[in-house]
């Protein structure tokens, strides 16, 4: 298996390109959900409704969600590649693939970008609606701009550079394990009432499995503007000023890039589930965002990737061969 995780990680990368996700077929991503939000039910049934009670049963389900997304994945794996070698690369290509979101958050926050040059901002709302967390009704042309480019700065470690790093340590295996987690944190790493100890723990062990991959996202990030022509002295500037600004130690790390390589100011308050959060800004306000910073993020995306599928293929050469 290990001899093939290498093609099939490039393979992956590639269908991720050129097919992206298609609409027609159901992603592992909602399996995995609906694992969580079924596991979530039953859980908070069985343990008691107190401080201690929530995240023991937390801690279950990152336990449970975490072993079913290795064991499954890893038992296909294992009878595909004992079926025909040929078999198992082309099912560790295909999970590769899955995991990763390159061409569909191009695809999704581009959608916004169309809208934005149109002028209609209310389906420009309503499309970056899709992709981030925020409350979004209220939000201004700036604003929706700026949230736009926002997910696709944080999401390029999260849905790109991050899988890319665990597919290349354990092949489909390591993208479901890291994507388990992930999508844990997205549903109920929240620090609202609801999910403030049920998702200590899924939280936490996402902060662990993102912190170095956050880090070589944003470096990568860098290198990408300076190809790309972007300000990059001004990206790493800011980075190193403005990559703790962030409840999340790793979230604030491409987008502070992001910010000084584009010149614009990101982040600052911004409404959840009908409530104000004060949060500190990203960058320096040269000049106002606009949606052709859209355009321009996606570009980064790009690079970002291209230079980190290089950089992983060169090491793993390197260390395994």
């Amino acid at each position: 298996m290990g001899n093939w995780i290498l093609p099939a990680v490039l393979t992956g990368f590639l269908m991720d390109l050129c097919i992206g996700d298609p609409r027609w077929m159901y992603h592992p991503v909602c399996m995995i959900g609906n694992a969580i939000t079924a596991c979530e039910k039953w859980l908070r049934a069985w343990f008691p409704k107190t401080k201690r009670g929530e995240q023991m049963a937390g801690g279950v389900l990152v336990l449970c969600i975490v072993s079913g997304c290795v064991l499954i994945p890893g038992g296909l794996l294992f009878l595909a590649y004992r079926l025909h070698p040929a078999a198992g690369f082309i099912l560790e290509s295909c999970m590769c693939w899955q995991m990763l979101a390159t061409k569909s958050l191009k695809t999704e926050s581009m959608k916004v970008y169309e809208r934005l040059q149109a002028e209609d901002v209310e389906g420009a709302r309503k499309a970056v609606s899709m992709i981030v967390g925020r409350d979004t009704a209220a939000l201004t042309e700036e604003g929706i701009t700026k949230a736009a480019v926002e997910t696709v700065a944080e999401n390029t470690s999260d849905g790109v550079i991050a899988p890319l790093l665990y597919m290349m340590l354990a092949g489909g295996v390591g993208a479901y394990f890291y994507k388990a987690i992930n999508t844990m944190d997205s549903m109920v790493g929240y620090k609202n009432e609801k999910y403030k100890n049920f998702g200590t723990c899924a939280a936490k062990l996402d902060d662990l499995v993102n912190y170095i991959p956050a880090r070589m996202s944003a470096w990568f990030m860098v290198a990408a503007a300076a190809v790309e022509g972007h300000h990059w002295k001004d990206a790493i500037r800011i980075y190193r000023r403005d990559r703790r600004n962030h409840a999340s130690p790793n979230s604030a790390q491409t987008e502070a890039v992001m910010a000084g390589a584009l010149g614009v100011q990101l982040a600052g308050n911004a409404w959840y589930f009908g409530k104000l959060y004060e949060k500190p800004t990203i960058g320096d306000d040269k000049r106002k965002i606009e949606a052709e910073d859209i355009r321009r993020a996606n570009q980064m995306l790009y690079g970002t990737a291209v230079i980190a599928v290089l950089v992983f293929t060169m090491l793993y050469i390197g260390i395994c061969l």
